[in-house]
């Protein structure tokens, strides 16, 4: 290659490797007098409006966050060598305010077997607990706090019997400890069971999507009025985490037993006067026969005012069947834990009408029902 011919290439590569340079340098300042500087943080979009259901979704919680509180409960443990006392943290739940005297209605299985239990309002204030009263038959158990002029406003109260599948519903607790969390949900199902104490049903559970799970207990189900509709007991998971199917105690429920806790420390369903068991309703299936035996007639009760007639053992221990109640107001009576919930529906005072079996001839016998026990 000549000099003549190398001079110019090597002018065109300089040129070219210059021009590379000055690019490579150049393209974030045009970046940037194109888009402005990177360190600057980029303009906000309005936001506008929320959506009607957020904003409904919003207040629901606003106006009933203060009324939540959360539950801690202790447990006295003894040590064993030095005989000293002390109450650790046993678990924990949710509850509301009831009324306002300070009530606070929670789970019984939050407050169960603790020997004591501290309330913790939204503002941050806790407040020592004493147990007002328990129904374990329908997993609901009564607190009361002093917390002064300063009380939280009671939930409203609303109605559990009208609800119907796919209603908006919304959850308030502490799930894990996280204090006043909300989620939401429908209503997936109406008049479920689950087991509780004693072999009994606890019956007419709301079931939800809205996720509950561990220290959701006792805290309030509600609806899109912000009313009370349940008390979250319970979830179906595997894992023990929620699994989108919880359930709620009804309000109607609720608000039929709470008032008894408060006036007597115990929760009584209005009684026929008459003793029956499981094992009564076994020999009646084996002899072929459905309902309730009457093993017993109290004396003075509805039932002795009736003329009902209990089973009794003749001279020579054959059993004899008295009368078998097999429906009650129309709605069939299978066994005993049917005639309790029959009977949990209903008050003091109320008029029924029994369907007896007796001596092999269906019959109806009027009672008015008297206060339970």
């Amino acid at each position: 290659m000549t000099k003549d011919r190398f001079v110019p290439r090597l002018v065109l590569v300089t040129l070219a490797v210059i021009l590379v340079m000055l690019v490579w340098r150049g393209l974030p300042l045009l970046d940037a007098a194109v888009h402005g500087p990177a360190e600057i943080p980029r303009v906000v979009s309005p936001r506008g409006d929320l959506a009607a259901q957020e904003q409904t979704t919003i207040a629901i919680f606003e106006a009933a966050r203060d009324s939540v509180v959360s539950i801690t409960t202790e447990s006295r443990v003894v040590d064993f060598w030095t005989r000293t006392v002390d109450d650790v943290p046993s678990g924990s739940g949710s509850g509301f305010i009831w009324d306002a005297r300070g009530h606070v209605v929670t789970n019984n299985h939050v407050n169960e077997g603790a020997t004591g239990a501290l309330v913790r309002l939204a503002d941050g204030r806790a407040f020592r607990a004493r147990l007002v009263g328990a129904a374990p038959e329908h997993d609901l158990a009564v607190l009361r706090i002093d917390a002064g002029a300063e009380q939280p406003l009671p939930l409203a109260v609303g109605v559990s019997e009208t609800l119907r599948v796919g209603q908006s519903v919304f959850a308030i607790g502490n799930p894990f400890g996280l204090d006043w969390t909300l989620t939401t949900g429908i209503v997936s199902a109406l008049d479920r069971e689950l087991p509780a104490e004693r072999g009994r049903v606890i019956r007419g559970l709301i079931q939800t999507d809205a996720a509950i799970n561990p220290g959701n207990s006792g805290g309030p189900l509600l609806d899109s009025a912000g009313r009370l509709i349940g008390v979250n007991t319970a979830i179906y998971s595997p894992s023990g985490s929620s699994a989108g199917i919880g359930f709620a105690v009804p309000v109607d429920t609720v608000n039929r037993v709470v008032p008894q806790l408060i006036a007597t420390g115990r929760y009584a369903p209005p009684t026929l006067g008459i003793a029956h068991d499981p094992r009564g309703d076994a020999l009646l299936a084996r002899a072929g026969v459905q309902g309730v035996m009457v093993l017993d007639v109290t004396p003075g009760s509805p039932a002795a005012a009736a003329g009902l007639r209990p089973a009794r053992i003749t001279d020579d221990g054959r059993l004899v069947f008295g009368d078998v109640i097999q429906s009650l107001d129309d709605t069939p009576i299978g066994g005993s834990e049917d005639l309790r919930a029959a009977l949990d529906l209903r008050q003091a005072g109320e008029r029924v009408e029994l369907g007896i079996l007796r001596d092999g001839r269906v019959s109806r016998v009027a009672m008015t029902l008297a206060a339970g026990q």
